[in-house]
């Protein structure tokens, strides 16, 4: 069965905590996430996606207890369009390669793997070396994750618009923000998932 925008984006936060922390996320945090205004609201879309066959919730009243149900190991193939930093901006390496990806980690348009050098999305759970899945569009909403191309080069953050002003800021308290006007940033993906090998 299909899921709708908004439960693909929770299965997606879901599993890309999951794979980053090794546990899944609580309900509290999922609701922070999404700015739910209620836990009904996250008891609602974790019901449906487990309705659907995307989620198991073994037991009702504890924290953390949300797991993934394997979709038949179908894989989508995406460009690994070079290297992404984490860091200041960088230029994308064009390399012919490409990655497996999960295809519940997709929805609807074109996607894109970019592979990640430096450390300033750190605290995001984004660590170098990382494959990072993008969803190409040229926009993006407050607080979302995107690979932004300024002077050309292409740089990882979270992207928020004040105005005229864009700023990308860094999930590493030790780094500044860029902070530039509207015509200087280019959007390339926001990202929607994140691969990585714990034997590298």
């Amino acid at each position: 069965m299909n899921l709708t925008d908004k439960q693909q984006a929770v299965y997606r936060f879901i599993s890309g905590y999951i794979d980053r922390r090794g546990t899944a996320p609580t309900y509290d945090e999922i609701r922070q996430y999404f700015g739910f205004k209620s836990f009904q609201s996250v008891q609602k879309h974790l019901a449906q996606l487990e309705c659907k066959g995307y989620i198991r919730i073994p037991e009702r009243n504890r924290s953390r207890m949300i797991e993934l149900i394997s979709r038949g190991g179908r894989t989508a193939v995406l460009p690994l369009a070079g290297t992404v930093a984490a860091g200041t901006p960088i230029e994308a390496i064009e390399d012919q390669e490409s990655v497996d990806v999960p295809e519940e980690m997709l929805g609807r348009g074109d996607y894109f793997a970019l592979k990640v050098r430096g450390d300033s999305m750190k605290e995001d759970g984004i660590l170098d070396g990382d494959t990072i899945i993008l969803q190409k569009q040229a926009t993006a909403n407050n607080g979302q994750t995107v690979v932004a191309l300024v002077d050309g080069n292409a740089t990882v953050k979270r992207f928020y618009r004040r105005g005229g002003e864009i700023e990308l800021r860094p999930a590493n308290a030790a780094m500044q923000s860029i902070f530039l006007r509207e015509g200087e940033v280019a959007v390339q993906g926001v990202m929607v998932g994140l691969l990585r090998r714990y034997d590298r």
